[in-house]
């Protein structure tokens, strides 16, 4: 792990701490456990929009080559989201992992790294559209006062998180990897690069294939949404179990700005402490109390745990068998 890497889990984990402490944690622990197994059946409801992401992921798959299924996309997605929520990467291992997955499955590197390239930019690009959904809700509570300056703030993050899927939309554009590669090369010239460089220049050109393909292209952005208007559901539904029950719009206004707010702190591993302060904040709109706002941020964790620590698990052997696999010498006839 990257000393930056340490420096900012340390920073989320004294907020979370700390927001626990301020609330109590003895009350947010009562209004958790009011959930019980529930909490299982959140987890198991997530695998809804989880298999929504793999068919936006799965329609960059080209069928005429490509030997991958649903299934093959559904396992990639699943990993990739535990190495994501669990472990201190930022939001680039898990598109790694998934990377590597889909070639372990046969897909040709170029392929997989061009399809989770793309697909991940028209998902944060959904979710920028889900987000200004929410914003439309907000500005129906935060007309004045303090909660207009919540919405400000709110805006700010949507804005900021907006400029940087752009940002990276523009870079893949203009050829992402190789210009990458090319200023490594010059950075540490000591080796040769133009192996790489030539593989990296290979996936931009894949990128720009799939781009030029508006039906892949739309049909992956609008299950990206589909997913993330279906995971509202989720907070429904742990709200519900915890006690504290809402209707759909107020739901969906907690899941669309809380996410656009853990969006934008990507560089802290896991959100964590920021997704609780976006839920505090948040709170007040829908009258939760305190204690009920962090327990649905807590609900979610131990969600990320139920279906992270399998995946977590499973690619700690895939990753065994493949290498096994990989140094096992052929036969000769």
């Amino acid at each position: 792990m990257s000393r930056a890497a340490v420096i900012l889990l340390t920073i989320g984990v004294a907020l979370f701490v700390s927001l626990l402490a301020w609330q109590g944690m003895g009350s947010v622990a009562s209004t958790l456990l009011n959930a019980g197994w529930g909490l299982a059946l959140v987890a198991v409801f997530h695998l809804v929009p989880l298999v929504l992401d793999a068919g936006a992921m799965s329609v960059m798959f080209d069928a005429r080559r490509d030997t991958l299924t649903q299934r093959d996309a559904v396992f990639a997605r699943w990993i990739g989201e535990s190495v994501n929520s669990l472990l201190p990467a930022g939001q680039i291992g898990g598109p790694v992992v998934m990377v590597r997955q889909l070639s372990q499955r046969g897909m040709r590197m170029r392929d997989a790294a061009a399809a989770i390239t793309v697909s991940t930019t028209l998902q944060a690009i959904a979710q920028i559209v889900f987000a200004l959904l929410g914003l439309a809700l907000f500005g129906i509570y935060a007309s004045h006062g303090p909660l207009h300056e919540l919405r400000t703030a709110t805006l700010i993050a949507t804005v900021v998180l907006g400029g940087m899927i752009g940002g990276f939309y523009y870079a893949q554009r203009r050829g992402l990897f190789g210009r990458m590669l090319r200023v490594l090369s010059k950075v540490f010239g000591k080796r040769d690069w133009s192996s790489l460089t030539t593989r990296a220049d290979a996936v931009d050109e894949a990128v720009q294939t799939l781009y030029r393909q508006p039906r892949r292209v739309a049909a992956s952005f609008a299950l990206s949404l589909v997913g993330w208007i279906v995971g509202t559901v989720e907070v429904w539904l742990a709200l519900r179990l915890l006690g504290h029950p809402v209707d759909w719009v107020d739901a969906l206004l907690l899941e669309s700005i809380g996410q656009a707010i853990r969006g934008a702190a990507f560089a802290i591993p896991g959100s964590l402490g920021v997704q609780e302060g976006g839920y505090l904040l948040l709170a007040p709109l829908v009258g939760l109390p305190p204690e009920a706002a962090l327990a649905l941020s807590l609900a979610k964790r131990a969600r990320e745990l139920l279906l992270g620590l399998p995946g977590l698990l499973y690619l700690h052997f895939s990753e065994r068998n493949w290498r096994r696999r990989a140094t096992r010498v052929p036969v000769v006839d």
